[in-house]
């Protein structure tokens, strides 16, 4: 696989990378990929090479960006780095790359299914959209109340959550460098306070603001959910929720349930559902950037 490191994004203080992998057909529709990780941690690198092969295969360059982690950083910045990979994709990808730039998709996982799901109340936003078990509201119990799949687990001690926290601006992080912070912000109840900076007992309406399923409007790009019905880190419901969020505004949604599927199904990669969910991706990608 053919795979090219540029710069999107540099300031005196960080530097945001993504890969470009080509696809098999020139001037093709590109795919902007978002890592998950609880907003906390991931890199670009996290995407499967089978999911690599199955969207260049198919036509499409894929584009898989780092961007800034909270808490270091907070949410508004991450949304800031997504649309600013986006800017660079439009103008300079053509230069670089063999893509058609007004044919560009943003797919994302967890934390990047999020941020995913708010591109499409950016000012300029992509042709469409596929959140793997993403979430559309932030400002729900789900998210501000301890996790009791966590809260089975053992204890991490303010303290050690603590130690995980930087002073620098982070731009990747390992899920073993950062799991502990995730762990201990689930356990909580900590987490949105710990990416916002906004109490949710007292900010439910600037949380509502960052959360896509409240801001759906009408030219929303058409929009594919999947996710699993067993998934303990991010409810089944909150693509249920906004799946109903978009059919209100007359938006095109779909939701792929995967019966029994936990978080992160997907590396189950030859499982004959998951195979059928990911030709699903593929023909709503082709509808939506091929016309």
């Amino acid at each position: 696989m053919m795979k090219k490191t540029i710069v999107y994004k540099a300031t005196n203080q960080f530097t945001l990378e993504a890969d470009f992998y080509e696809s098999n057909r020139p001037n093709a529709p590109v795919i902007a990929y978002i890592h998950g990780g609880g907003l906390l941690w991931g890199e670009k690198e996290e995407i499967s090479d089978d999911l690599i092969q199955l969207y260049t295969n198919n036509g499409y360059g894929l584009f898989s960006i780092n961007y800034r982690l909270a808490p270091e950083t907070k949410i508004e910045h991450i949304l800031d780095d997504v649309q600013d990979a986006l800017n660079w994709l439009t103008t300079e990808g053509p230069k670089e790359f063999s893509i058609d730039a007004s044919k560009i998709a943003v797919i994302g996982s967890s934390a990047g299914g999020f941020l995913a799901l708010s591109t499409g109340i950016f000012a300029t936003k992509p042709r469409a959209i596929v959140s793997f078990y993403g979430y559309g509201d932030i400002s729900a119990d789900w998210a501000t109340k301890p996790n009791s799949h966590y809260c089975e687990k053992d204890k991490v001690s303010k303290e050690m959550a603590q130690q995980l926290i930087g002073n620098a601006v982070l731009t990747n992080a390992s899920v073993e460098e950062r799991f502990l912070l995730y762990l201990y912000a689930r356990q909580t109840g900590e987490w949105i306070q710990l990416i916002t900076d906004l109490n949710p007992a007292l900010h439910v309406d600037e949380l509502k603001k960052l959360s896509p399923m409240y801001n759906v409007s009408a030219d929303y790009p058409p929009t594919l959910l999947l996710h699993g019905t067993k998934d303990v880190d991010v409810p089944y419901l909150q693509s249920v929720f906004m799946r109903a969020a978009l059919i209100k505004e007359n938006v095109k949604a779909k939701l792929i349930t995967i019966p029994n599927g936990e978080h992160v199904f997907e590396r189950d990669f030859h499982n004959p559902t998951v195979q059928n969910a990911l030709q699903e991706v593929l023909d709503f990608l082709h509808i939506h950037l091929n016309d």
